[in-house]
């Protein structure tokens, strides 16, 4: 059996949750736990990130026994090398505006308090463009492509909204993958609107 690192991270922080929290997964753990995958790749990721919104930042800020949990849950990790440490805010992340009337609820039986959601394919891929045209993260965006009916005209309207920090290495980095993202849409979707 392949183990899943994003899983046992889970596991190992609602253990010591005695109260619910709501997470955003994004990055290689989305890909793993959000879709109907096999791909042993994604289970191989050693760390969960996660997107604070705007409207759950004050309530998980003040949450000290969410917090108390999570170094709990990392610290048992650590000899694993797994941990669960980077919880952005969603300014930090390209992502719609709309983006959470968007998420997507995962069912992961096993778990008590977390309720988690994964980002909608058209946000996750955004958030893929961060790093510009980075060859793993155009493999997952065609992984993404390749399980959801994206159109030409749905990503052309997503990166006419997408919100990107105003820090220049961002804007430049969504610059290089634009044409790399558009081909890859193109090439998962040929009998869409891609014009």
């Amino acid at each position: 059996m392949i183990r899943n690192n994003p899983l046992e991270v889970i596991l190992a922080l609602d253990h010591e949750l005695d109260h619910e929290v709501s997470l955003v997964l994004y990055g290689r753990a989305a890909l793993g736990l959000g879709f109907d995958s096999l791909h042993s790749e994604f289970q191989m990721t050693q760390d969960v990130d996660a997107i604070i919104s705007f409207s759950q930042m004050p309530k998980l800020m003040d949450d000290h026994k969410f917090w108390d949990a999570l170094e709990k849950a990392n610290k048992k990790l650590e000899p694993s090398g797994l941990y669960m440490t980077h919880l952005f805010s969603e300014d930090q992340v390209f992502l719609r505006h709309d983006w959470e009337k968007h998420m997507i609820p995962l069912v992961i039986p096993e778990i008590r308090y977390l309720k988690l959601y994964r980002p909608h394919a058209i946000d996750l891929i955004l958030s893929k463009m961060m790093r510009g045209n980075d060859d793993l993260d155009m493999a997952d965006i065609a992984f993404i492509a390749s399980k959801e009916k994206i159109t030409g005209s749905q990503i052309e309207e997503a990166f006419s909204t997408v919100r990107i920090p105003d820090i220049p290495d961002f804007r430049d980095a969504f610059a290089r993958a634009l044409p790399t993202v558009r081909e890859i849409i193109r090439r998962s979707n040929p009998s869409s609107d891609n014009d």
